[in-house]
C-alpha cells in the first residue's frame, strides 16, 4: 500500500504523522519505506537524526536521474538508505530538491515516481510519501504515485476552509491520472477535546460526510521531545497516550484497506 500524507497548509503535522506511522509499520513487521519529497527535510531529519548530506543517495539525485539518458539507469532502490529501526527505510530529501522542480515540469518526469514505486512493490509493504506544502511538481508525482491520500487537519478555521480545494485537486489527479487513488481519510492532528471550536470544526466535516478518521492525535508536548531526539514515538515512549493514538489510526486504516 502507498500512502501520500498532503495538505497545501503548512504546520500541519505531515512529517510528524508520515514518520510515524511507517515507523508503526515497521515495528509491525511490515517492510516500509518514507520517501521524503519536501525539501526542508523535516521526515529526513526525523528518522536519521540529522541532515542527509550525501545528494548522491536521495530523493533529488533519483530526480536528477531521470533528466539525463542511461543505458543502465539505477533502480530506485539505489537512492534508498536505512533508518536505525528494523524494517524501516527512507529515501532522503535534499535541498537540491528545489533546483531541479523547473527542469522536472518542463520536461514532464511527473510519471517517474509512480514507475519507480512499482518497481518497489516487492520490496516494501508500505510506503509513506512526504510532500512540501504546496501543490508542485513533486506533490503531484506523489497524488500519481500513491494508491491512499491521508490528509493531516490541525482544528484550525484556515485548514477547514483550505479542505475543500485540497480535496478537489485530490480528486482532479484521479480522473486525470491515477484511477487507482483514494482519499484514505482526514486525520485530525493536534486535537485538543476541551476546547470547543476543535470539536465543532471536526463535527462540522462528519456532519458534511467528509471521511474523518478516528482516533483523534491529541496535542501534546511529547511529540516536540519526539522531534527533537530523533525518535518516533513508539520509540520513544510506546505506553504514552498519543503513541496509542497513533497505534489505533495505523490500524484503521490497515482495516479500511483490507475492507
Amino acid at each position: 500500500m502507498r500512502y501520500v500524507v498532503f495538505n497545501q497548509k503548512g504546520g500541519v503535522g505531515k512529517s510528524t504523522i508520515t514518520c510515524n506511522l511507517a515507523a508503526i509499520s515497521a515495528a509491525q513487521g511490515q517492510r516500509t519505506l518514507v520517501i521524503d519529497l519536501d525539501p526542508q527535510g523535516n521526515s529526513t531529519q526525523y528518522l536519521l537524526g540529522g541532515p542527509h548530506e550525501d545528494a548522491n543517495i536521495s530523493a533529488a539525485e533519483f530526480f536528477d536521474q531521470t533528466l539525463k539518458f542511461s543505458a543502465r539507469p539505477k533502480g530506485a532502490d539505489a537512492y534508498v538508505v536505512g533508518t536505525p529501526w528494523e524494517g524501516l527505510d527512507v529515501m532522503p530529501s535534499h535541498p537540491s530538491l528545489d533546483e531541479l522542480h523547473s527542469k522536472l515540469e518542463s520536461r514532464y518526469k511527473i510519471y517517474k515516481l509512480r514507475d519507480a514505486l512499482v518497481d518497489l512493490a516487492d520490496t516494501y509493504d508500505r510506503i509513506y510519501i512526504d510532500t512540501p506544502p504546496a501543490l508542485n511538481f513533486y506533490t503531484r508525482s506523489a497524488l500519481i504515485a500513491a494508491q491512499g491520500c491521508l490528509i493531516p487537519f490541525d482544528c484550525d478555521d484556515f485548514s477547514r476552509r483550505a479542505l475543500y480545494t485540497l480535496l478537489d485537486n485530490v480528486q482532479e489527479i484521479r480522473a486525470d491520472h491515477n484511477d487507482d487513488l483514494q482519499v484514505s481519510g482526514i486525520v485530525v492532528n493536534q486535537f485538543q477535546p476541551r476546547a470547543s471550536l476543535p470539536q465543532k470544526l471536526v463535527q462540522e466535516l462528519i456532519d458534511e460526510g467528509l471521511p474523518v478518521l478516528q482516533p483523534y492525535l491529541s496535542s501534546s508536548v511529547k511529540i516536540k521531545e519526539s522531534h527533537q531526539q530523533a525518535r518516533p514515538m513508539i520509540h520513544l515512549d510506546a505506553r504514552h497516550k498519543l503513541t496509542q493514538e497513533m497505534i489505533a489510526l495505523h490500524d484503521a486504516l490497515a482495516g479500511r484497506q483490507a475492507a
